[in-house]
This record gives structure tokens, C-alpha cells and sequence, in this order.
């Protein structure tokens, strides 16, 4: 797997909007798209981390070069108060809880 984390400061009172917007991705579809985690900081509301997660770096590169990703990288810029730091990398670890009993 492969993909990114992105720092982020949004401008204040977006928080709702960035929500919102990101509820939509789900609907989209991209090709190689696995999950989106964000976090909002306990010591700052306004400052989140990103963490969104590909099949592969093909599928990752891909939709980073495709201009419907770009229109709604603008839409999310938008709302933040500065561009992000993004932190991209292979996925070495990943662990999720079983949903299975026992």
C-alpha cells in the first residue's frame, strides 16, 4: 500500500465544511482508493493530519495527476489557512481490529 499524510491548518469555523466535503469522496469511486483517516489536534482545533491510504503507488500517483483530483484538492485549499505539508510514503504496517468475536 502506499500513500500520504498531510499536516494541515484550516482557517477557523471550515472544520464542518472540510467534513462535509470529504463525505462526498466516498461516492467517487478513484481507482486504488483504500481509506481516508483525519485527525483534529487536541491542542489546536484548527491544525488536523490527513492520512490517506492507496493500493499501490501507481494507483496514488495516478489519481494525484488527474485533473478532477486537482479541481477538488483548489475546493479543499480553500479552506485552510495554508498549503499542506504532505509526507508521502509506503505503507510498511498496517493493523485493524477484527470484527470477529473471540
Amino acid at each position: 500500500m502506499y500513500g500520504t499524510v498531510a499536516r494541515m491548518r484550516l482557517r477557523p469555523g471550515m472544520e464542518a465544511k472540510l467534513r462535509d466535503d470529504m463525505a462526498q469522496y466516498d461516492q467517487l469511486k478513484i481507482p486504488g482508493f483504500v481509506s481516508t483517516v483525519v485527525y483534529r489536534m487536541d491542542r489546536d482545533p484548527n491544525e488536523i493530519y490527513m492520512a490517506v491510504v492507496f493500493k499501490d503507488k501507481e494507483s496514488y500517483t495516478k489519481n494525484a495527476r488527474d485533473p478532477k483530483q486537482d479541481e477538488r484538492y483548489k475546493k479543499m485549499r480553500a479552506l485552510l489557512a495554508a498549503d499542506p505539508e504532505w509526507h508521502d510514503g509506503e505503507i510498511i504496517q498496517s493493523e485493524m481490529a477484527s470484527d470477529t468475536p473471540g
